[in-house]
C-alpha cells in the first residue's frame, strides 16, 4: 500500500511534503500535545530516531493539536528532533483526515519508495522492525 503524498506547515510556515522524504525510511507520526498515549510513546520515539536517523530513517509528525504554542512546547519537552507540521485544526487536521485518523497515537512506517511496511509499530516493536529493514 502507498501512502498519499501530503504536505502541511511546519513552525515556522514552510509547507513540507512527504515526497521530500523520499529514498528515506520515514516513520509518519500522527499525535498531539494533550494525548497522553502520545506522550508516552515519545521516549521510544526519541530512543529509534536516535539510532537509526543515520540509517536512512526519520520521523515525520503531524500533529492533531490547535494551539500552537503547546504543539511546540510538547516538541521541545519531549525532544521530538526531526520534522513536525500541523494545520492547528485539531481532528480537522487535512492530513489526519485524508488517512482517516480517528485515534492517536497512530502511525506508519514506509519504505524509501513510499510503500507502508509497518502500521502502528510502537516500542519495541519500532526497533525491531527498523534492525531488520536497516542492516
Amino acid at each position: 500500500m502507498l501512502l498519499p503524498i501530503f504536505s502541511q506547515e511546519d513552525k515556522d510556515g514552510n509547507k513540507i511534503s512527504l515526497s521530500s522524504f523520499k529514498g528515506k525510511y520515514v516513520l509518519v507520526d500522527f499525535w498531539a500535545s494533550w494525548c497522553r498515549p502520545c506522550r508516552a510513546e515519545n521516549p521510544n520515539l526519541v530512543r529509534s530516531f536516535a539510532a537509526f536517523k543515520d540509517k536512512n530513517f526519520t520521523i515525520f509528525g503531524v500533529s492533531l493539536d490547535k494551539e500552537k504554542q503547546k504543539w511546540l512546547d510538547a516538541v521541545a519537552e519531549d525532544g521530538l528532533n526531526w520534522t513536525q507540521v500541523s494545520d492547528l485544526k485539531g481532528w480537522g487536521n487535512a492530513v489526519a483526515q485524508q488517512f482517516g485518523i480517528n485515534s492517536i497515537p497512530q502511525s506508519f512506517l514506509l519504505d524509501p519508495n513510499g510503500n507502508v511496511i509497518g502500521k502502528n509499530l510502537r516500542g519495541a516493536a519500532l526497533e525491531n522492525k527498523l534492525n531488520a529493514v536497516l542492516k
